[in-house]
């Protein structure tokens, strides 16, 4: 089983109806206002699978994982299930971005949460719904992490605007990735500079995961947020 340290399971009463999606919360020592990371899983995963990539967020920060709004058929959770080579559009995500809006708009209020310090961090499916939710939503994060993940198709006039104009985001690639080709991780890649993020860029020879040399780049990334005013 996934560790899921000094975290707590959220999945009915009040906390729930609020937040809108079943999730866990791990919540520090430290009081409020509270810099937080909202981790978002890929296809087939659930809100126990991110919490590897937690280690190298800062201790003294709020996490939150959800789970995905709809079954998977092969398991788990999804953002959007995806048939095998299809690249869902921008369009697709429209109802697991607005599911992350209303958790975002929902953490001040259940864990003191700063409302202009919150972040996305996303693997495979999920980078995708991060880019998603931050292109349909200018402003509401502080920076994403995109883990081996992929931008969503047909962006169309939705980059045109630069609507992550100077937002950081981390993007980890794996050059040997079986489901997420390297040309198709670096024209994402491209997407994203012409919508304005301000890219820290890594490839790694690795499939789609994350090996140790881009689990010290990622903590380094986070360390970079947190020396931030």
């Amino acid at each position: 089983m996934t560790s899921t340290p000094d975290s707590r399971l959220i999945s009915d009463g009040p906390n729930f109806a609020l937040a809108g999606l079943i999730h866990r919360v791990r919540e520090p020592a430290q009081p409020g206002p509270r810099r937080a990371v909202v981790m978002l899983h890929g296809r087939s995963g659930d809100e126990d699978v991110m919490w590897v990539f937690a280690r190298g967020v800062p201790q003294d920060w709020l996490l939150v994982a959800p789970r995905a709004i709809k079954p998977d058929p092969h398991g788990g959770y999804a953002w959007h299930p995806r048939r095998r080579d299809e690249w869902p559009p921008l369009a697709m995500f429209d109802d697991a971005a607005a599911a992350i809006v209303k958790l975002i708009d929902a953490l001040p209020d259940l864990y003191d949460a700063d409302p202009d310090h919150i972040y996305l961090m996303g693997f495979s499916q999920g980078a995708a719904t991060a880019y998603a939710t931050a292109i349909h939503h200018p402003g509401l994060v502080k920076g994403i992490a995109g883990l081996v993940g992929f931008m969503p198709a047909d962006v169309g006039n939705a980059v045109s605007a630069e609507p992550l104009g100077g937002l950081p985001v981390f993007v980890a690639v794996g050059k040997r990735d079986p489901l997420i080709p390297l040309e198709i991780a670096q024209a994402c890649t491209q997407t994203l500079r012409k919508a304005g993020a301000r890219l820290d860029y890594h490839e790694y020879d690795t499939g789609h995961k994350l090996d140790v040399k881009g689990m010290q780049a990622l903590k380094r990334w986070w360390e970079d947020r947190d020396a931030e005013m």
